[in-house]
């Protein structure tokens, strides 16, 4: 089983990479917000010289324990991200599949470059993810989303399997079957789900980390049983993660030094192979 983790310069990696060798792509690359992202990775405790109180009047102090961040501006964001996007194509099997996740800054450039590189016939789907955390703005209607871009390789080969996906309640369950609402609907193009809690046992402390629900979803769907997904934007790791629990196969890339610290946190006991540059033959 393949389940690499590179530090590297992701185009010198990819360019290595024989033709046809993944089935599914998933990158969540920079959204060039212009700003610099940050994580601060904090735990709260019982103390009582806390400074603020909790459930049944205990008093808790917070604990800082590291910060993460990484640099989120590009002088041509699209000089550095397009030939990236040349070589996924390559790399994808006839019947993969690329999932392009970004938000509203840049997906409507993204949409007029991938329509070029895979051809507008292989447009798949554009997935909105919704979300309600942060801050809401008074002055303008709260941004609240994501946007991924789904395309295909070959229209007439990609591989989908929507039995495998998960389902969801009925937003109308006295519209259908007691059968139906049982079982639930499968997912629309459009994706409720909460980002990952800055508390949560799933978090990692990384500025930009995915929820692992989104990414099984994407898996599960777009790739069978010991195929090879890549992510080259790998962040925090749970393209990896979520390959490694549905049985895939992975290799993922990433020149962020406390990206790969977090991962190799993550895969602490499991069989994953970590790389400073790709080896000699691909």
């Amino acid at each position: 089983m393949i389940r690499d983790v590179y530090f590297a310069d992701n185009l010198s990696v990819l360019e290595q990479l024989p033709s046809e060798l993944v089935q599914l792509i998933y990158i969540d690359p920079p959204f060039n917000t212009g700003k610099k992202q940050v994580r601060n990775n904090i735990k709260t405790v019982r103390s009582e010289q806390g400074d603020h109180s909790g459930f049944g009047g205990k008093v808790y102090r917070t604990e800082f324990l590291s910060q993460s961040s990484y640099d989120d501006a590009f002088t041509d964001f699209w000089a550095f991200l397009k030939p990236r996007l040349i070589e996924a194509h390559r790399l994808l099997k006839e019947t993969g599949t690329l999932y392009l996740h970004l938000d509203y800054r840049e997906v409507h450039y993204a949409k007029v470059e991938l329509d070029k590189i895979f051809g507008r016939e292989n447009f798949l789907n554009e997935i909105i993810w919704a979300y309600d955390f942060g801050a809401k703005s008074k002055k303008r209607w709260p941004t609240k989303h994501d946007n991924i871009l789904v395309y295909v390789k070959n229209l007439q080969k990609y591989y989908f399997n929507s039995e495998r996906v998960d389902r969801e309640p009925y937003m109308a369950p006295g519209l259908v079957t007691a059968e139906q609402v049982k079982r639930g609907k499968l997912p629309t193009d459009t994706w409720w789900s909460t980002i990952v809690s800055p508390t949560g046992q799933e978090k990692t402390g990384y500025p930009t980390q995915k929820p692992l629900k989104i990414l099984k979803r994407i898996i599960n769907a777009s790739s069978d049983s010991d195929d090879l997904v890549l992510d080259f934007f790998a962040g925090s790791g749970t393209t990896g993660q979520a390959a490694f629990e549905l049985g895939r196969q992975f290799v993922l890339i990433d020149n962020n030094i406390q990206a790969i610290e977090t991962m190799k946190k993550r895969f602490a006991g499991l069989p994953v192979n970590f790389h400073n540059k790709i080896d000699k033959g691909g």
